[in-house]
């Protein structure tokens, strides 16, 4: 790896992030109010159980409130918008995230619609969406945000940049488009069935691998100089992107794990914090 290769830190960027929120908690906590993140579990998935865990981990470190809400994995769609909507109608809950994926005999679509906007803190309701794609989201999808945060930490350029995104997900790929071309790159959105991929890869400026394949994008893919923001997670500790490799031609990279992953994190940590802030207004406390 090159000296000039920039890793992107994760875990800092997320430190710094906290360190904000903490002193915003504070001050709601002043005015009785305590922000509070509802997660639903269905099923008994242990990677879904894990990352359930480290978000309310972290919620509990800031003084948040986390509530895990487990439903079996016989659930029906009908049973767990119940669940969603009554989260709607408790004022007390701020933020409401469906850990994905849900059983295949769940509507998991039409379970996503079923959350508030208010409280959609991980953007994954259509309406969420549309107001991304229009520039002014309240809470986008929490991995591209973190994308995005990421390069204005380390004051990484995205106007005037291309940006290729290798992955096209309705909650990843299609969003950090959205935001990155919001902010005047120009956005090239590819997936695994693009055909002259490499070619294309090598056009990119700025690189998020989002394609769910370990170690799919190749060094040897990477235009020298390039930034490359691996938002993948695959068993092993291993990214989409192949670190090593692409980290010789890179100008700056985020390893896997300490890179996307404790920003997205700390991404949805702080919507469920504007939310309640928000609440405080709505509320006049």
């Amino acid at each position: 790896m090159p000296e000039q290769t920039l890793i992107l830190d994760g875990a800092r960027v997320a430190g710094e992030i906290k360190e904000q929120l903490a002193r915003r908690v504070e001050a709601l906590a002043a005015k009785g109010v305590v922000p509070c993140l509802v997660t639903i579990l269905v099923g008994d998935d242990p990677a879904s159980e894990t990352y359930v865990r480290m978000k309310g981990n972290a919620c509990r470190k800031l003084g948040m409130e986390s509530k895990r809400i487990h439903l079996d994995s016989g659930t029906t769609t009908g049973e767990l918008v119940d669940v969603i909507r009554g989260l709607n109608e408790d004022s007390a809950v701020h933020g409401i995230l469906l850990q994905h994926p849900v059983p295949e005999q769940i509507d998991e679509r039409e379970a996503f619609e079923a959350i508030a906007i208010a409280k959609d803190v991980d953007g994954v309701t259509a309406l969420g969406f549309a107001q991304n794609a229009f520039g002014y989201a309240a809470y986008p999808s929490c991995t591209p945000a973190a994308v995005v945060a990421i390069l204005d930490y380390y004051g990484l350029p995205i106007e005037g940049r291309h940006a290729v995104v290798v992955g096209r997900s309705p909650i990843l790929g299609k969003p950090v488009s959205l935001m990155l071309l919001n902010r005047n790159a120009t956005v090239t959105v590819c997936h695994s069935k693009t055909q002259r991929l490499n070619e294309i890869v090598a056009l990119g400026d700025i690189v998020v691998a989002a394609v769910g394949k370990p170690k799919f994008i190749q060094g040897e893919w990477i235009k020298e100089g390039a930034v490359i923001l691996d938002a993948g997670y695959n068993e092993g500790n291993v990214g989409d992107a192949d670190y090593e490799a692409c980290a010789v031609k890179a100008s700056a990279i985020t390893p896997v794990p300490a890179g996307v992953g404790p920003v997205t994190i700390a991404m949805l940590l702080k919507h469920t914090v504007d939310a309640a802030e928000k609440s405080t207004v709505e509320g006049k406390l």
